[in-house]
């Protein structure tokens, strides 16, 4: 019986997470990425065999793309796939195709949502804050955090795939990944929240008349809500970009235009 083991399956995995996106076209994106780290578990698989070895090749070199980090969890899959085939199981080519086309749009969705849209967010806030004073540690916080992150989440999404086989899809894209991503909506929310009120600064020196005195309207907002001015600034954005869909280079113009307005009538 042929049995992958973890240094074949380590070798899959690195190949993949190291050159997923060195091959690329319109015509097949990620297909020469994929067939690339399937060749340790080929060797394993076929070695003695090479009319098998090129047949496997083949079918992996068709057109495939999703989310590079989230869809390791694919290769794992088809190498688990690959191994039932060379003990004897009947999987046809059409098998191995169905399973990668018809996992990696779920999965591209998954990947991108969290990793650009969370992961990525959370972790520049982080670094912005650090390095906001000049400090260069904020840029080293982000890269190697990113690493970090990314390449245990793809190692371990590989054999996830590997040891579960088809199965593994469900842990992804099931209620368990649903609570996975609100948890990382939570904690973005709160990274962010934490970051406009530490550093989004808005005043006014707005004083208006009561008789023979004057009211400082800042100090009165803050009397029942400091940083009144600064949330609904955020707010603002939020709203443009939510909801208008406005670009971040159009919310930003917007912004400078009110900055002018504002200081032209004493207004912030």
């Amino acid at each position: 019986m042929k049995k992958l083991d973890k240094k074949d399956l380590r070798k899959g995995w690195l190949y993949w997470a190291m050159y997923h996106l060195s091959s690329m076209s319109f015509e097949k994106l990620e297909a020469h990425g994929f067939a690339h780290s399937m060749i340790p578990i080929l060797n394993k698989l076929y070695k003695g065999n090479p009319e098998e070895y090129k047949k496997a090749l083949k079918r992996h070199s068709v057109f495939y793309n999703t989310e590079p980090q989230s869809g390791s969890l694919v290769n794992g899959i088809v190498a688990s796939l690959e191994e039932e085939k060379a003990n004897g199981k009947e999987i046809d080519d059409e098998m191995f195709h169905s399973v990668k086309t018809g996992i990696m749009g779920p999965i591209a969705g998954i990947g991108d949502s969290t990793i650009q849209g969370i992961i990525i967010p959370i972790l520049l806030t982080i670094g912005m804050g650090i390095s906001s004073n000049g400090n260069p540690l904020g840029v080293f916080v982000y890269i190697i955090g990113y690493l970090a992150i990314i390449l245990s989440l793809s190692y371990f999404l590989y054999f996830r795939g590997y040891h579960l086989g088809v199965n593994a899809v469900d842990g992804l894209i099931g209620a368990n990944s649903e609570r996975l991503r609100n948890a990382f909506s939570v904690l973005g929310t709160l990274v962010i929240g934490g970051l406009a009120a530490s550093f989004v600064h808005l005043t006014t020196p707005l004083k208006i008349p009561n008789g023979d005195a004057t009211i400082e309207l800042q100090k009165t907002l803050d009397g029942f809500f400091p940083g009144l001015l600064s949330l609904l600034a955020v707010l603002f954005c939020w709203y443009l970009i939510s909801k208008k869909k406005y670009s971040g280079t159009k919310v930003l113009l917007i912004l400078v235009a009110f900055s002018i307005i504002g200081v032209l009538l004493h207004v912030f």
